[in-house]
């Protein structure tokens, strides 16, 4: 009973994230990541064999080990890209500060030489 309702969880996941992508609050590159994810739950809650048949296949003695040694390298690799976007994001934003700063400093500029021509005060009377 409980690999059912795992597996019912798992597809609920992946039906709310297919709404939260619909809906642009997921962007499709992360919401494919976890379709994914949502996916291999439903799977192994249907067919919780699976993991014992790898396991065996592979040469390990205690069949839950694979999925939680599993679960952790996928959310090391999940942190990394987090980390990897976060990195170019700051650094996108780092330059949008510079530019900006460089747009304000020929405004001014711009406004000095402006108010020391002589046709400005011909063009206030």
């Amino acid at each position: 009973m409980f690999s059912v309702i795992t597996g019912i969880i798992g597809l609920v996941v992946a039906v709310a994230i297919l709404v939260l992508m619909r809906r642009d609050r997921l962007h499709v590159q992360h919401g494919l990541g976890w379709i994914l994810v949502a996916t291999g739950f439903a799977l192994l809650g249907f067919s919780p064999g699976i993991i014992d048949e790898v396991a065996v296949a592979l040469g390990i003695g205690y069949p839950p080990v694979l999925g939680l040694t599993l679960a952790i390298g996928i959310l090391v690799v999940k942190v990394l890209f987090m980390d990897i976007e976060r990195s170019r994001v700051e650094i996108r934003n780092q330059r949008l500060v510079q530019r900006v700063a460089m747009l304000e400093t020929d405004l001014n500029e711009m406004r000095k030489s402006w108010e020391s021509t002589p046709w400005k005060n011909v063009a206030d009377e």
